[in-house]
């Protein structure tokens, strides 16, 4: 049985790839923060799926993930590894202080290197695949996402990086571009941002109350609504197995998918002149009180 390691395995999309990985065949790794997940994975998954706890921002607990992929992989080494975990931090750039800048890029950026380069060794040695859960958010920034999508912005360029750097050993990189997914993430994200926006600065206090309030509707609306993770794990499934692995997956509704890609591609004078007639829209007579609003993102 091939042998995977996923990070953020306790819930959300992590957590579907997980087992729709122990059905097709693999033994799962499945790194969790919590050893309540890790049992309730394990139940669910069987006897494929093996609970690890590895907080990614944790070096010793990367070193202990290493060490028990080297023990369980062997000779054979690793054939997949798929960099998961992720926080989503969101709100005016003015209002986000400078911790939790650090804290999303540190679990959403460095940890995935740090992962990866600690089960390097192991992926050259089984000719693995590597899977970095990048975000549409990392195609198109929108207002009030700005942490969130420099992190996964950052991940778009690893993702270029590595795939040439490990091509010679034969080990492929593909991203996944989730839109807008029904997971746990938002729920969290949007009880982390009162506790960090909430009282703003001193100056600040009627700049972005709209804003924030909007931004919490939409952290709302996306824990209920968009696609499930699974639709995202068959991505994970089809990078890991496919003959010829695509670079990148974008996985999203048609209309989100063509939204995206309108975005990019149009001059960015017209792109920020849609996306704030959006805002407008969303925000009302509160318009003036803030350069933009939240847009869908991976969860």
């Amino acid at each position: 049985m091939p042998l995977v390691l996923i990070t953020g395995a306790g819930s959300g999309i992590g957590r579907a790839s997980a087992l729709a990985l122990a059905r097709a065949g693999w033994t799962v790794l499945a790194g969790v923060r919590r050893p309540e997940d890790g049992e309730a994975l394990r139940e669910a998954g069987g006897p494929a799926v093996e609970p690890l706890l590895l907080d990614v921002t944790d070096e010793e607990q990367v070193r202990a993930a290493a060490e028990t992929v080297r023990r369980r992989a062997g000779e054979r080494g690793l054939q997949g590894l798929v960099n998961n975990a992720g926080i989503a931090a969101a709100g005016p750039v003015e209002l986000i202080p400078e911790a939790v800048w650090r804290q999303q890029l540190e679990v959403n950026v460095v940890g995935v290197v740090a992962v990866t380069r600690a089960l390097l060794p192991a992926l050259r040695q089984g000719r693995g695949r590597i899977v970095l859960m990048g975000s549409v958010s990392g195609l198109v920034s929108l207002p009030f996402m700005g942490p969130y999508s420099a992190s996964k912005f950052a991940l778009e360029a690893l993702a270029d990086a590595l795939r040439i750097e490990l091509a010679p050993w034969g080990i492929a990189v593909s991203l996944i571009e989730p839109g807008s997914v029904v997971t746990p993430i938002w729920t969290r994200s949007a009880e982390a941002a009162q506790g960090y926006l909430l009282p703003p600065p001193p100056g600040t206090e009627a700049v972005y109350p709209a804003a924030v309030a909007a931004m919490t509707r939409i952290a709302q609306r996306n824990a209920r609504q968009g696609l499930p993770p699974e639709a995202v794990a068959r991505a994970v499934v089809h990078a890991l197995t496919a003959p010829r692995p695509r670079a990148r997956y974008l996985v999203a509704a048609p209309e989100r998918a063509r939204e995206v890609r309108l975005l990019r591609w149009l001059p960015t004078g017209l792109r920020d002149r849609l996306v704030l007639a959006t805002v407008r829209r969303m925000l009302g007579r509160g318009a003036g009180q803030g350069p933009g609003a939240p847009g869908r993102a991976r969860g």
